[in-house]
């Protein structure tokens, strides 16, 4: 009786790593690595963007139902404050949303024998360490900046709001950048 296939480690092994290399992909290399570390970093930058735009989004609702009330025979017409008031909400949550989308789909560099042999694949990724620490650090910033504040406070201060959010997308040309560098 011949010996089971699956109790052959040699060739068992042997499946594996063509396996592995036909897949691009060796977990016992640091760029393996620091792409997942990238990609998980990202993912979490884009939850707590999705946190602060749940907080402005809830803020926003909130202040629609005080400020822009149902219409009444003594009071025809909206409010022009409020109403600019919920726009400016409205236009700072698809701005959060953008940016969160944009930081989901960020590439990272590919894992192929071309960029290997013109750049080094893990030099670029430790580059790039920085540029998350920076998009993590500022999302959490704007998260806390947003958390449990009202409609009425994020339209005062829509102008530091915008800060953040310019300063999130400079973070990202300078990612952008350390890709192409």
């Amino acid at each position: 009786m011949s010996p089971s296939p699956f109790y052959d480690l040699d060739a068992i092994e042997k499946v594996a790593v063509n396996l592995f290399h036909g897949w691009g992909y060796n977990f016992y290399r640091l760029e393996n690595q620091l792409r997942a570390d990238d990609l998980l970093v990202r993912a979490k930058v884009g939850w707590l963007l999705g946190l602060a735009r749940g907080g402005l989004d809830a803020a926003e609702s909130a202040f629609r139902r005080a400020r822009l009330g149902p219409l009444t025979r003594e009071k025809p017409l909206p409010d022009a404050e409020a109403i600019a008031g919920a726009q400016t909400l409205e236009r700072l949550s698809h701005a959060i949303g953008a940016l969160e989308g944009k930081i989901r789909a960020l590439p990272a560099p590919e894992n192929d024998r071309m960029s290997e042999l013109y750049r080094g694949e893990a030099a670029t990724l430790q580059r790039l360490i920085a540029s998350d620490q920076q998009l993590a650090g500022l999302a959490e910033t704007l998260r806390r900046l947003l958390d449990g504040k009202g409609g009425e406070w994020m339209v005062e201060h829509a102008a530091a709001i915008e800060e953040g959010l310019r300063a999130i997308e400079a973070s990202l040309h300078a990612r952008q950048a350390a890709l192409l560098a």
